[in-house]
């Protein structure tokens, strides 16, 4: 997995989160995960594909925080996830995309970005959309936990 390829996504995720919901994430320590079942409750998944790479990033939040962030942003403080919520968890993982392919594309590196999908419920699944390794990067906030998933073809 290649490092040049995941850190603009882990560096534009904090860079929206704390700019635009002005939360701080403590990065932890990043895994490959094995499955596909979600760490959180609802999660916004985009593919990206180009001619140099292939691959899906996911970011999944965990009720409490999608709430804090909701509220952060937008002023509205739901008390569980609603469409609202949901809608704006695939605006982020839009944002951060954007902010990750603006960084790529610097380094020479070119993708075109998919509209994200949007899932939501205890347990549910991830399929990202190519076979490589799948690492598994947790945040942490006083409000509950996000993931960032990133995939890419081998």
């Amino acid at each position: 997995m290649n490092v040049q390829f995941i850190n603009p996504f882990l560096e534009s995720f904090l860079n929206v989160i704390n700019t635009m919901a002005t939360l701080q994430l403590t990065p932890s320590r990043p895994q490959i995960k094995l499955d596909e079942v979600a760490r959180g409750d609802v999660s916004g998944l985009i593919g990206m594909v180009g001619p140099q790479v292939k691959g899906s990033l996911s970011i999944t939040f965990e009720e409490q925080l999608a709430c804090k962030v909701m509220q952060n942003m937008l002023g509205e403080a739901p008390e569980e996830l609603n469409e609202e919520v949901t809608d704006m968890v695939g605006e982020i993982t839009n944002m951060v995309a954007g902010g990750a392919k603006k960084i790529l594309g610097e380094q020479g590196f070119e993708f075109d970005m998919a509209t994200p999908v949007v899932v939501a419920g205890k347990d549910h699944h991830i399929a990202h959309i190519c076979t490589g390794k799948k690492l598994i990067m947790p945040f942490n906030s006083i409000f509950g936990k996000a993931y960032i998933e990133i995939c890419f073809e081998k």
